[in-house]
C-alpha cells in the first residue's frame, strides 16, 4: 500500500509544470514546505493559508491542486477576479484504494499516472461564472487532492486564490456587518459625504482594520484587486508570460508587481508600481482613511456622476473584502445670471474671488466692428470673448484695456470675467459698435505717478506722469496720511473705479487738460503746494474721458521735508 500523501505527492509530480520543484519525500519536510510559497516556485499546488496570485490566457484553462490530508477537515477556496469574469470550478479528485507495483510501495510510472487522471475526472464540488469574489466553504472534507480549475473567455487577466484548511481561527477577510451598504449622507456641487456601518471583525473581535475609500467615473468595483489592475491598465501592465511555460504567482515581481510576504496581495501594494510597467490611471482616487467609518470625497466635478467603494483591510492578513458601493451625481452648479451690455453704455460689473460673471452684447443693427473697453478696478481679471460660440480674445485685463474685434452681421457675443485668487474684483465693461466715440479716456502703458525727490520742499512736492496723443483732463488730488501708511493700506485704496466725484472738494489740488503728439514728450509735471512740513500725503491723479468715465493713475505717497 502506498500512503496518502505519497500518492498526491506523486500525482502533483504528475500534473505540474516541467520546470517545478517537487515537494520532498520526507513527510516532516513536507509538512513545512506545503506552507512554503517560495517553495512552489512554478508551481500549480496552492499553499495552505496564505492568497496567492497568477495569470490566465483567454480561452486557455489553467489547473491548480490543494492537498487535505484528514478526513473530516474544514476547507475554504476563495477566488478573486481582478479585471474580467472567470469561469472555475473545483473538484475532488477521486483516488484509486490501492496502487499498482505488487504491493512494492514504488508509484506507478508518471505516464500511467497522467493517463489515470485524465480518466478520473473527479465529482464537481462547486462551480461559479461572474466577476465576483466567490468562495467555497466545507466544514467537513473528506482527505485528497481537490482540483481548482479557471478559465477566462473575455481576454488575459490575473486572479487570486486564498485556500485554507483552517478558516476559523485564519479569518482571513475581515467580516461585513448586517447591512453592508455604502451610503450618501450629503451631496453638494464638489462634495459628497459617505458613511457605512463598522466591520465586526474590528467592533467585536477587536483586529485591527483600516477603511479605503475608492472614486471614480466608470462603475463600482468588487475587489482592490480589480482596483489595482483598472489604476494600472495599460498594454505594458503585464508582460505575459510564454505560452507553454508555467508561471509562479510569486515571480510578479517580474511582471510589474510588488512582491507579496505571506498573507499578503488583496490589500493596496506597499510600493508603487515601476512606471515602466504600469501608468497610473488619473480618473481613479483612492484613500485610506483608518478606522473612520464617515468620510468627506472633495475636488470632484458638478453635475457629475461618480461610483464610490469602501474597503476594509485586515490589519494582520492584509486582505481585504468589499462593501456595497454606491453611485450619486453631484449637483449642478447655479446657473449663471448673463447680464445684458447695451451699446455705448458702461456696466459695472462685480466679480467674487475665483468666481466668474457673464455679459451678453447682442448688437441691433449690422456691424463692421466692435470694440470693448475692460477696466478693471482691483487687480487681474481674465476676459474671454466668444463670438457665436467661437472663442475669438482671451487675455489677462489689468487697469484699462481696448480690444476691437471684426463683427459679423446678427453676431452675438458672450463675454466671461473670471476672477482671481487673491481676492474679488471690480470692473467697468463697455461695448460700441461706434468706435469714434470712446467714453473711457486712452491711457498710456505706464500710469505710475513719480515724485522728484530733489525738488521737495518744507510746503511743496513735485510730482509727474505720462499722457498720451489724445487730450484728456486731469485732475490732482491729495490726503494727508499717517507716517504709518503702509504699501498695504495704499493697495487697498487702489480701486480706479472710484472717480473724483468720491473726493471731498477739499482734496482738490486742480484740473487741466494735456496732451502731446509725440509720445517721447508727453510727460507733464504739476507742484503741489501749500503743504506742512514733515507730513506724508496721499497724491491721486484721475484722467476723465470725454464720456465723463475716470481712471485713476496710481497712488503716490510723498513727504515734505522737517526743515528747510
Amino acid at each position: 500500500m502506498v500512503p496518502l500523501r505519497w500518492w498526491l505527492l506523486w500525482l502533483v509530480l504528475a500534473l505540474g509544470a516541467r520546470t517545478q520543484k517537487l515537494p520532498t519525500r520526507d513527510e516532516e519536510l513536507f509538512q513545512m514546505q506545503i506552507r512554503d510559497k517560495a517553495f512552489f516556485h512554478d508551481s500549480s499546488v496552492i499553499p495552505d493559508g496564505a492568497e496567492m496570485s497568477s495569470y490566465l490566457f483567454r480561452d486557455t484553462p489553467k489547473r491548480y491542486f490543494f492537498v487535505v490530508e484528514e478526513d473530516n477537515t474544514p476547507l475554504s477556496v476563495t477566488v478573486t477576479p481582478c479585471d474580467t469574469p472567470l469561469e472555475w470550478r473545483l473538484s475532488l479528485q477521486e483516488l484509486p484504494e490501492e496502487a499498482s507495483g505488487e504491493g512494492s510501495g514504488e508509484p506507478e510510472p508518471l505516464d500511467q499516472q497522467r493517463q489515470q487522471v485524465a480518466r478520473e475526472k473527479g465529482a464537481e464540488l462547486f462551480s461559479y461564472r461572474g466577476n465576483d469574489v466567490e468562495s467555497f466553504l466545507s466544514p467537513n472534507s473528506p482527505s485528497g487532492l481537490y482540483r481548482l480549475e479557471l478559465l477566462s473567455t473575455e481576454k488575459d487577466t490575473h486572479f487570486k486564490v486564498y485556500a485554507t484548511t483552517t478558516p476559523e481561527s485564519d479569518r482571513p477577510y475581515p467580516e461585513l456587518p448586517y447591512d453592508p451598504r455604502v451610503d450618501v449622507t450629503s451631496l453638494g456641487r464638489t462634495t459628497v459625504t459617505l458613511a457605512w456601518k463598522p466591520s465586526p471583525t474590528a467592533s467585536l473581535l477587536g483586529q485591527s482594520t483600516q477603511y479605503c475609500v475608492v472614486v471614480n467615473k466608470e462603475h463600482n468595483f468588487k475587489s482592490l484587486c480589480a482596483v489595482e489592475a483598472k489604476r494600472s491598465q495599460d498594454d505594458a501592465f503585464m508582460v505575459a508570460p510564454k505560452p507553454g511555460l508555467d508561471f509562479s504567482p510569486f515571480d510578479f515581481a517580474h511582471f510589474g508587481f510588488p512582491a507579496d510576504g505571506p498573507g499578503k496581495g488583496r490589500g493596496f501594494p506597499a510600493k508603487p508600481l515601476s512606471p515602466a510597467h504600469a501608468r497610473p490611471r488619473a480618473d481613479i482616487r483612492q484613500v485610506c482613511i483608518g478606522s473612520k467609518n464617515v468620510f468627506t470625497v472633495s475636488d470632484l466635478k458638478p453635475d457629475t456622476q461618480y461610483y464610490f467603494d469602501v474597503f476594509v483591510t485586515s490589519g494582520r492578513s492584509n486582505l481585504s473584502t468589499a462593501y456595497v458601493g454606491a453611485f450619486a451625481r453631484t449637483k449642478r452648479e447655479a446657473e449663471q445670471k448673463t447680464a445684458e451690455l447695451k451699446d455705448g453704455r458702461v456696466t459695472d460689473v462685480f466679480v467674487r474671488r475665483r468666481g466668474a460673471q457673464f455679459l451678453r452684447f447682442a448688437p441691433v443693427s449690422s456691424h463692421q466692428k466692435v470694440t470693448f473697453f475692460v477696466h478693471s478696478c482691483l487687480g487681474a481679471v481674465q476676459v474671454q470673448v466668444r463670438r457665436d460660440g467661437k472663442l475669438v480674445l482671451s487675455q489677462s485685463v489689468e487697469g484699462v484695456r481696448q480690444f476691437l474685434l471684426r463683427g459679423k452681421p446678427k453676431a452675438k457675443y458672450l463675454v466671461r470675467l473670471k476672477g482671481n485668487k487673491k481676492g474679488a474684483s471690480m470692473l467697468k465693461v463697455l461695448a460700441s459698435t461706434r468706435p469714434g466715440k470712446h467714453a473711457f479716456p486712452s491711457l498710456p502703458e505706464d500710469t505710475r505717478v513719480k515724485a522728484f525727490d530733489r525738488l521737495r520742499t518744507c510746503s511743496s512736492a513735485t510730482v509727474a506722469w505720462l499722457g498720451t496723443q489724445d487730450r484728456n483732463k486731469f485732475c490732482i488730488y491729495k490726503k494727508e496720511v499717517d507716517d504709518s501708511y503702509s504699501e498695504d493700506q495704499k493697495r487697498r485704496e487702489q480701486n480706479q473705479c472710484l472717480g473724483p466725484d468720491t473726493r471731498k472738494k477739499s482734496e482738490k489740488v486742480l484740473c487741466k487738460y494735456f496732451h502731446s503728439q509725440n509720445l517721447q514728450k508727453a510727460v507733464t509735471t504739476e507742484t503741489i503746494t501749500g503743504l506742512q512740513p514733515g507730513r506724508a500725503y496721499l497724491l491721486d491723479v484721475y484722467v476723465v474721458g470725454h464720456g465723463g468715465h475716470s481712471v485713476k493713475y496710481q497712488s503716490k505717497v510723498v513727504k515734505t521735508r522737517r526743515s528747510c
